[in-house]
């Protein structure tokens, strides 16, 4: 008997080969090639044996295509909301993502919370059991009657359940524990994965109903099987933050219904996650008093300006090259930043260690943020305090020069609305505001050494 053909999928970009390799010719990571049957077969929904079918009478025209008003279903939760763009749209295939313990499932449970009092809610784990599920239920305070448990794993089962009982709403809990028996690879393998996704993405199409599955995570911190299940999904979304620390920040990395630059902020209790109404709030609490190296900065995530406080320790170092640590802020610009300051401005950095933090897990990854960290740079070698009343924001150029940035009067409002008093912006940002109708005194600079100036 002639054996069945085998190729090797890489299990981190999808990319296929005839034979076996240790790093992938694609994407380039290491020992990532799976070995499956080529002709693995399909899920059901593709071409029939019968031959090839005849959809002229499924065109139809734009103008026949009815919007319902009810298109979006409210979460119960505003920062869930924000990121999927204004709810979870009927017919989406939603992936949420993050790592173990980080509060996938638990913010899950708390949806069905609120969308049980009007919708049913089919709650699917390959995880847990149904009384593993209840306990969590009553630790979350969930007690919806509308909420129905299903453990299984096989994902025909699933779907064919999904689609007779015609739920309003489906969980899928996760996507690693689901597997296809036709398929001989094992379940959370690249094949598996691919196909249950798409398995779900059908399902959830075909009955108008929305879908959520959950995603983990593989060893580098990206969900395992990316490449092959955000093209099928219409919304990604990724849960960010350490375990040991109680703020959780929720991103969108693709989303067909709505904007990628938002961000929801929740804080991890007792109870399940809270919402943070206020994140500029949370991330100032407890700064230091009367310390030099700090300086806060306003950034925009999406519509939403955030501010964020920015933390620069330079010292002596102890070895032949001084070490450079970013914690929050992108290693690479931290050297650019650097570079200016000691040929603009003469501060030489070549004996010291530079440790830059953002505080409270955020990230700083917009141009705007550059003024705030050389400020805490200048501040902290120069051991000079600058004012806690005092915020910047600024692109900086090579040639020393303050860049503009968009946005600038959201950032100055929210400055305003958390009570600092002084504002350093590029001078060029003076063109599109009226400094007489804000109350906080605006400083416009040029170049680094009139933003350096204020600082006393």
């Amino acid at each position: 008997m002639a054996r069945s053909r085998y190729i090797y999928t890489c299990n981190q970009c999808g990319y296929e080969s005839s034979k076996w390799n240790g790093k992938c010719p694609s994407c380039g990571a290491w020992n990532s090639f799976e070995e499956e049957l080529a002709d693995a077969p399909k899920p059901s929904g593709g071409v029939n044996a019968a031959g090839v079918p005849d959809l002229s009478d499924s065109i139809l025209e734009l103008d026949d295509i009815g919007i319902d008003s009810d298109v979006r279903y409210d979460t119960g939760l505003g920062e869930l909301n924000r990121v999927l763009g204004g709810g979870l749209v009927k017919g989406s295939l939603v992936l949420l993502g993050g790592e173990p313990g980080i509060g996938k499932s638990t913010i899950l449970l708390q949806i069905c919370q609120y969308l049980g009092e009007d919708h049913s809610i089919l709650y699917v784990s390959g995880e847990e059991s149904a009384r593993q599920i209840k306990l969590r239920a009553q630790r979350l305070g969930v007690n919806s009657e509308n909420l129905y448990l299903l453990t299984a794993t096989d994902a025909e089962a699933v779907a064919d359940t999904i689609a007779s009982s015609a739920p309003d709403i489906a969980i899928i809990d996760s996507i690693q524990t689901m597997s296809i028996s036709r398929i001989s690879s094992s379940p959370g393998s690249l094949t598996q994965v691919r196909e249950c996704t798409n398995l779900f993405m059908h399902t959830a199409k075909r009955q108008e109903i929305p879908l959520i599955i959950v995603g983990h995570v593989n060893k580098d911190g990206a969900i395992a099987g990316p490449k092959v299940m955000e093209h099928i999904v219409d919304a990604v979304l990724y849960f960010e933050g350490e375990r040991h620390q109680s703020y959780r920040l929720l991103r969108a990395v693709k989303n067909r219904f709505g904007s990628t630059n938002e961000i929801g902020v929740f804080e991890m209790r007792d109870k399940g996650l809270t919402e943070v109404a206020n994140p500029s709030q949370m991330l100032l609490s407890g700064r230091p008093h009367n310390v030099s190296g700090t300086c806060v900065a306003c950034v925009m995530e999406g519509s939403r300006p955030i501010l964020a406080e920015v933390q620069a320790l330079a010292c002596k170092t102890s070895y032949a090259a001084p070490r450079r640590m970013a914690t929050g802020f992108d290693f690479n610009r931290l050297n650019i930043i650097i570079a200016v300051l000691e040929k603009r401005l003469g501060i030489f950095l070549g004996s010291l260690d530079v440790y830059l933090n953002i505080v409270g897990g955020f990230r700083l990854d917009e141009p705007a943020g550059d003024l705030p960290v050389a400020m805490a740079l200048y501040s902290g070698i120069m051991d000079k305090q600058i004012d806690e009343d005092l915020i910047a924001f600024g692109e900086i150029g090579l040639g020393g020069e303050i860049r503009s940035v968009s946005h600038i009067s959201q950032r100055i409002r929210e400055a305003e609305r958390m009570g600092f008093r002084t504002c350093v912006i590029p001078k060029q940002s003076m063109s599109g505001i009226d400094a007489t109708d804000y109350d906080i005194n605006i400083v416009p600079a040029s170049t680094l050494k009139q933003a350096f100036s204020v600082i006393k």
